[in-house]
């Protein structure tokens, strides 16, 4: 019996699986996976000031090639549940769109994979002439830190070796078929200091405001023209997201203000030399008496872009067989768990439509998820039948 994509997804939309918690997603995944005959891992990873998250690792078959899957069940909060027209972890089917938290980002897609990958298996068996793997993290809309990251070192100590991956984010901005991405622009956020002297408004000789001096620093990353962006990717762009002083008070000078920015930059630059242009660029202004300090956030990430064709291909013509469109090869958007996965192996993205991710009523057309799980079937057809073929 064919493994239903829609009740996979049901079954995890109603599990509550908020950021970290696990909800009971994984639990049933480990279930459904292990029936099949996939061997399955839970395994919890903890770091300094961040919550435990738990993980789940499933694979079946031998050798290579090797190819994974990755996603994550956790959601982001779903606010107010007197907003949602159905209830965020119901999982309710109403004018043929599947409703509920993580619909679209990204239950949705691991279910379309899991009863993809179930189907294929079932119809090959277990030695299918290579190896397929889940890597599924419960901290992807969370710090990052105890997930995907710490879960592709396990697996290489584990002995695994991956030799592609499909990450099931919701890609597409229209209609299904619309993107694959094949590579992302990093990410960089920072938030600056500057000291000064407290004193009283009406004494500003016996105070040092710290207010003009960011302002200055502000408006020299504000002139930045970072690059023109390439033919790979768009501009890169920073966004000042924050300024604050803490200081309710008409009559204070404040001790201290700070601003926090956001760095989105192509594969002109590199993690390190973006870091010395914002220094380079802070330090050179006229500061007088007051004092800067300047740091970066530890989440930076790299940009990256996947060259395999094979992957690509072997994708690309799942999704135009399937849904008629030959989807563009894109870098755009933010980011996601796959700046890790670039590390061991070419990874792309490839999912359902985003439109309604992280919004009130989240929700997915059922027809796209079965036919998600058609294309994510049909490639794996072609990508082991292709391998084992050479």
């Amino acid at each position: 019996m064919s493994a239903s994509a829609v009740t996979i997804a049901q079954d995890l939309i109603r599990c509550p699986s908020v950021t970290p918690a696990e909800g009971g997603a994984l639990a049933s995944l480990e279930a459904l996976l292990g029936s099949a005959g996939f061997s399955v891992s839970r395994v919890t990873f903890q770091d300094e000031d961040t919550p435990d998250v738990e993980n789940l690792f499933a694979t079946i078959g031998s050798g290579a090639p090797h190819f994974v899957f990755a996603g994550h069940t956790d959601v982001v909060p779903a606010g107010d549940e007197n907003d949602w027209n159905h209830g965020p972890f119901e999982g309710v089917i109403d004018g043929g769109m599947l409703y509920g938290r993580g619909a679209a980002d990204m239950k949705g897609g691991v279910a379309a994979f899991a009863a993809a990958a179930l189907d294929y298996v079932a119809d090959k068996g277990a030695d299918f002439g290579g190896t397929i793997s889940f890597l599924i993290t419960g901290d992807e809309e969370g710090p990052a830190v105890n997930g995907t990251v710490k879960l592709l070192d396990w697996a290489k100590d584990q002995g695994h070796r991956f030799d592609a991956c499909i990450v099931g984010e919701p890609t597409n901005p229209e209609r299904l078929g619309d993107a694959i991405k094949v590579g992302r622009r990093g990410s960089l956020s920072g938030t600056i200091t500057v000291q000064g002297v407290q004193g009283h408004a009406a004494y500003p000789h016996l105070a040092d405001n710290p207010i003009p001096g960011l302002v200055r620093l502000l408006a020299a990353l504000d002139a930045l023209t970072l690059d023109d962006g390439n033919e790979r990717f768009q501009p890169s762009n920073l966004e000042i997201v924050s300024v604050d002083t803490g200081n309710p008070a008409f009559n204070v000078i404040p001790a201290r203000c700070e601003a926090r920015f956001n760095i989105r930059y192509n594969d002109e630059w590199t993690l390190a030399s973006l870091k010395a242009k914002i220094t380079e660029t802070l330090e050179a202004v006229d500061l007088g008496n007051l004092s800067l300090d300047l740091e970066f956030k530890r989440d930076a990430s790299e940009s990256f872009l996947t060259r395999d064709e094979t992957l690509i291909k072997a994708l690309s013509d799942a999704v135009a067989a399937e849904t008629g469109r030959t989807p563009e090869l894109s870098t755009g958007g933010g980011t996601s768990d796959a700046r890790f996965i670039k590390n061991f192996c070419p990874v792309v993205e490839f999912g359902l439509v985003g439109q309604t991710m992280h919004k009130v009523d989240e929700c997915v057309a059922v027809a796209d998820i079965d036919r998600l799980k058609a294309i994510y079937g049909r490639f794996l057809d072609s990508y082991f039948s292709g391998a084992n073929n050479i």
